[in-house]
């Protein structure tokens, strides 16, 4: 069975940005996978450390139930998400554990570091899954065959430093817009940080109105995620591109993004 894993770096991140490719590719038959590195401690104004770190996962577990995916726990407090050696190898396992075929994390360049680092560690654990003396932790077989990477959208969708950041496929998501609501719905602490700290009002209705707008960027689909693959060198033996092959229709190319790569 062909596999996905989403790595993001905070309890609620899959749901913004990934939750909806994975259940189309669930749909068509894929194990898919649900790992955040960060316990989402730092996400509160209510709660002490421990206790909102303790309360993010339960509902992150309950958001994976929902969204029918294997749930991997987080290894590391916010804001200490650093491209390490240490945490590599962590992640090199959970990825050779959830044999994944294709990785969906964040963008390269993204408005916090936590993303970013993120971004760094999946690239580079998925380089190493078929490394027989590269260590994971804990020691996980490797395994063979390809694996594509691919980038969500940065929050914004511009980057660090404003410029505007454009998707080179949209998967629409909007028969399952739904499912990908109810688990978000899961990550209720978030509600009352969100609002405080960002500004965003409601964090469902932040969600829709991300989803439509991406929707819109495609041109075709009324609710879509947005992707950007990852070169295919030192993955893969060729240049591959699993998601379309998976998805078809619900799939769109953006050839005006592929032109600019030429």
């Amino acid at each position: 069975m062909p596999s996905a894993i989403a790595i993001t770096a905070h309890p609620d991140d899959i749901e913004f940005r990934a939750a909806g490719t994975l259940l189309l590719l669930k749909e068509r038959g894929w194990d898919i996978h649900y790992f955040n590195l960060a316990r989402g401690n730092c996400g509160s104004v209510q709660y002490d450390n421990e206790t909102t770190a303790r309360i993010r996962l339960e509902e992150a577990q309950n958001a994976a139930r929902i969204l029918g995916a294997t749930f991997y726990p987080p290894i590391v407090n916010d804001m200490e998400v650093v491209y390490s050696v240490e945490l590599m190898r962590k992640v090199s396992a959970v990825i050779r554990q959830a044999k994944a075929n294709i990785v969906l994390t964040h963008a390269p360049a993204d408005y916090m570091e936590d993303h970013m680092n993120t971004c760094r560690l999946a690239v580079s654990a998925a380089f190493t899954h078929g490394m027989p003396n590269w260590q994971s932790d804990p020691p996980e077989p490797t395994y063979d065959g390809d694996v594509v990477v691919y980038h969500a959208l940065p929050h914004g969708l511009r980057d660090g430093l404003r410029q505007r950041i454009h998707a080179g496929s949209y998967v629409n998501t909007t028969r399952v817009e739904s499912i990908k609501r109810e688990a978000l719905a899961a990550h209720v602490s978030q509600k009352h940080w969100l609002d405080v700290s960002q500004g965003m009002d409601s964090y469902l209705v932040s969600m829709d109105e991300a989803s439509r707008e991406v929707g819109k960027l495609s041109g075709k689909f009324e609710c879509a995620e947005g992707w950007r693959r990852h070169l295919h060198l030192g993955f893969a033996s060729r240049d591959i591109d699993p998601l379309k092959d998976a998805l078809g229709d619900d799939c769109l190319i953006n050839e005006a993004y592929e032109a600019s790569l030429e």
